[in-house]
């Protein structure tokens, strides 16, 4: 995991979500190859150290990343699989957004990032340079969890990627 609790600005933005009980409660959820609350936090931070790199609003971006899938489990009962995936790439992240505004006050921009997340798998697009990171962050760090069960070469490939746009907006 990247130093993100060695960073004490980065701390001090998302310090009230991270006190959150509700909130808390993410680190209990299995997601790809991980939990919720590691994948917000990696999600968050890589795109808070892009955000402010390109001289972005990284405050907002490293809230909304962490936030991004802060939503309650519901069982789709749908029979297809296909079915399923569909409806839960395009509801969660509006679930997030009104699970997230019960417990923070949070910015249009912040919303943004947390409704769009899911794009282009969704079709609300972007409106902020803040929520394409966001968003792309997501699928790269996804994808490398994701594909940790099928070996060391494909999760290391998202890794280097993330590693080289870090690097480039030095």
């Amino acid at each position: 995991m990247a130093k993100y609790n060695e960073n004490e600005e980065y701390l001090l933005i998302i310090n009230n979500i991270m006190k959150n009980k509700e909130f808390r409660k993410i680190e209990n959820i299995k997601h790809h190859n991980t939990n919720r609350l590691d994948h917000s936090l990696k999600v968050s931070y890589y795109s808070y150290k892009i955000a402010k790199g390109l001289g972005l609003d990284y405050k907002e971006v490293a809230r909304g990343g962490l936030l991004h899938d802060f939503y309650t489990d519901e069982i789709c009962e749908c029979s297809k699989i296909k079915d399923k995936i569909l409806l839960f790439s395009t509801k969660h992240p509006n679930d997030a957004v009104e699970n997230a505004t019960n417990y923070f006050d949070l910015s249009e921009k912040e919303k943004d990032i947390i409704k769009s997340h899911m794009f282009p798998v969704d079709y609300k697009i972007p409106k902020y340079a803040e929520s394409w990171i966001v968003s792309l962050v997501d699928k790269v760090l996804s994808f490398g969890e994701f594909s940790k069960k099928f070996g060391y070469k494909l999760a290391s490939a998202s890794n280097l990627y993330l590693l080289f746009i870090l690097n480039i907006i030095k």
